[in-house]
């Protein structure tokens, strides 16, 4: 991976992106999200407070770019499959995926119960019928097969791979966001694995990367 200057490089930058990537209605449901992932970290923990000032940057374009890594010719007979995101936390990326790709099935992942909650609720209020939320730990979740699997600082990379096997296939495509330590990680893992994927620069942070698998 080489870094670089961010595409993204300011607030107005991160939403100009995302406006031209929704629609008014998923417009609306991304600003109405803000407001509930805002209003709820005053309660609890779910971003750090330095960011919420650059919401839109770190949090909501952050996610969206991953689906410029997602070639069309891959979507399973012609239409979308499955979408896995692991760890969500806060719905970051899968709640940002899923109000922008209403035709994806999108299934989060999340163990902690208040998060769980805070999930139910943005499900419920943003009228997602495309999402479902999993309050479990992934080893208790009765595998399915993923179309993508997204997991945003949710494991090291080897130990990731090994929890999201039951649900990988061939056509598996992995999305990582894994921040400033994305090349180091991939590098420090077996050869095998290392041929499986590679680095995409991140558009909100010059020196953060993508693993994506090839």
């Amino acid at each position: 991976m080489t870094t670089g200057q961010a595409r993204l490089a300011s607030e107005g930058e991160a939403q100009r992106y995302v406006e031209q990537m929704a629609t008014e209605e998923a417009l609306e449901r991304l600003n109405r999200y803000v407001d509930l992932l805002l209003a709820e970290n005053s309660r609890q923990n779910l971003i750090s407070k330095a960011s919420e000032a650059e919401v839109w940057q770190r949090h909501i374009a952050d996610s969206a770019q991953l689906l410029e890594h997602v070639p069309r010719e891959t979507y399973p007979e012609g239409a979308a499959g499955l979408w896995l995101d692991l760890g969500t936390g806060p719905g970051l990326p899968g709640l940002v995926i899923a109000i922008l790709r209403p035709e994806i099935p999108v299934v989060v992942v999340e163990s902690r119960a208040r998060r769980v909650e805070f999930l139910e609720s943005c499900k419920h209020e943003l009228g997602l019928a495309n999402c479902r939320v999993i309050g479990q730990r992934l080893e208790r979740v009765e595998p399915f097969p993923a179309w993508i699997i997204s997991a945003r600082a949710f494991a090291p990379l080897e130990k990731l791979l090994r929890l999201s096997a039951p649900f990988s296939t061939r056509g598996t495509c992995y999305l990582l966001p894994k921040g400033r330590s994305a090349a180091h990680e991939l590098d420090a893992t077996k050869p095998a694995i290392r041929k499986m994927f590679h680095v995409k620069q991140s558009l909100t942070d010059p020196e953060a990367g993508i693993i994506v698998s090839a």
